[in-house]
């Protein structure tokens, strides 16, 4: 020890009296200094160089709706330029990501289904909980794939259970457009209000909100075309406007040969962060419509069912708001969401009363109508995998005035409302099992109550549902 001890002052005093050393290591302390200084700004050039890229990125996938592509899709979307026949004979037409949604249910109802109507409201179509008993509910077909670098092309098509199928959306969207504008065209589901361009199995309840069923007869669809704007700002901003053919509920086909459009829609959303744990949306939209001959069955004062044709103006404002909280954004483990539609709906043109005469008391004369409804509803899970909701609706058949034909029609004062309890399971975002009991007082002297046990099973590349 005393050795060492000897040892290693001899070399402290070395170094205390060795001044060039001393000098050396200064100017080796500059050069690291220096080289961490590089190094920094080298870093924060690779960082500034991947914030880019990522924003550039995002951008793309704003612009592109599509779900998932397949790799061939995504390759054609990359590559530069191509002939119309190097497109055409790309992977990408011939490899559509597919995915089919299949659906049953068990339904038990206290009341004939043949009965369900909605009292002071226009009839807007088979709106019925459906089948008694087991049944298939309606299941999708899907088709999606990048057509070439500038369009992306979408078909879904619904199975009915009474094996008929329909065309529920098949459009194209033009991908190439700067600044965010996306637009697309063909027959979509609107984008008005929160759910109403959602798919029937994304909802988190069996069936519609009263007052889709009231005002839409389930979902308004157009044939035309849409453009979206996504503003370029930290908060989410979109602005979208439509035009279309206006033949679904409350529209109607246009008359034969008679040329122009049948409706139109404005609608904008505006929506963000709170913080980690709560974001939020919110929205306005309007539709008007022109129906033409829209005909409906209506008990009239003397008991008579009298077949009616409007034809004028129907025009549809929607007030949407959802807010989910995820605790430190975790939403696999538990969160809550809480969203809620309001609806206001004013009718004016010609009520032609017993239109097919059949009672002989044919009539027309001037109607108006204001109605409005709404919706609140709460989805909470509460452990992975399993949620818990509840929903309340409620419609006003507000002030209805059908001028000459009063002798003949009365308004209703009744108001609708619906209460709706549900229990699932989400082994994962491929299958879903539910329980719902639902108690409709929809007529007066008119309580159903129903339980529904529903299955999703989803197979395919379905791409990501919106917010």
């Amino acid at each position: 020890m005393s050795r060492f001890i000897q040892v290693s002052g001899a070399c402290a005093l070395a170094l205390l009296g060795a001044p060039p050393v001393s000098a050396a290591s200064d100017a080796e302390l500059a050069e690291i200094q220096a080289q961490i200084q590089q190094l920094k700004q080298s870093y924060e050039a690779r960082i500034e160089a991947l914030d880019r890229r990522l924003q550039e990125a995002e951008a793309r996938s704003a612009k592109a709706p599509a779900p998932a592509a397949s790799p061939a899709a995504a390759t054609v979307a990359a590559a530069p330029a191509a002939t119309p026949a190097a497109v055409s004979a790309s992977n990408s037409a011939f490899n559509p990501a597919i995915y089919a949604v299949l659906q049953g249910a068990y339904i038990n109802q206290s009341k004939d289904p043949d009965k369900y109507a909605i009292a002071g409201f226009v009839p807007s179509g088979d709106i019925g909980p459906g089948k008694r008993g087991f049944s298939i509910a309606e299941s999708e077909l899907g088709f999606s794939a990048n057509v070439d670098h500038k369009f992306f092309g979408n078909l879904i098509l619904a199975l009915t259970p009474d094996n008929n199928v329909e065309v529920e959306e098949a459009y194209g969207v033009f991908t190439a457009l700067p600044g965010g504008v996306t637009p697309k065209f063909g027959r979509f589901l609107s984008s008005v209000g929160y759910l109403n361009d959602q798919h029937q199995h994304a909802w988190d309840f069996y069936d519609a909100p009263l007052v889709y069923q009231a005002f839409f007869g389930g979902q308004f669809r157009n044939d035309g075309l849409q453009v979206k704007w996504l503003a370029p700002t930290d908060t989410y901003l979109q602005f979208g406007a439509e035009v279309g053919d206006g033949s679904s509920f409350p529209g109607s086909e246009r008359s034969n040969g008679r040329n122009g459009i049948g409706g139109g829609a404005l609608h904008a959303h505006v929506g963000g962060d709170i913080d980690v744990s709560n974001s939020w949306r919110a929205g306005l939209s309007w539709l008007t419509l022109r129906p033409n001959e829209r005909t409906h069955t209506e008990i009239d004062r003397n008991g008579n069912p009298a077949q009616l044709e409007f034809s004028g103006r129907s025009q549809v404002a929607i007030a949407d708001f959802v807010w989910k909280y995820a605790p430190n954004g975790n939403a696999k483990e538990t969160y809550f969401k809480l969203q809620g539609e309001y609806f206001w709906r004013k009718e004016r043109g010609n009520l032609r009363y017993d239109s097919d005469g059949a009672l002989g008391l044919t009539n027309t004369a001037r109607n108006t109508s204001r109605q409005n409804g709404f919706y609140v509803q709460g989805v909470y899970q509460f452990m992975p995998e399993w949620r818990v909701g509840a929903r309340y609706d409620h419609l006003d058949p507000g002030r209805v005035d059908y001028g000459g034909n009063a002798a003949y029609l009365g308004a209703s004062s009744f108001n609708p409302k619906r209460y709706s309890l549900m229990f699932d399971y989400t082994p994962s975002e491929f299958s879903r099992f539910r329980i719902q009991y639902q108690q409709s007082k929809l007529q007066p002297d008119f309580t159903d109550n129903i339980l529904f046990v529903q299955y999703i099973l989803t197979l395919g590349a379905h791409g990501a549902h919106s917010y």
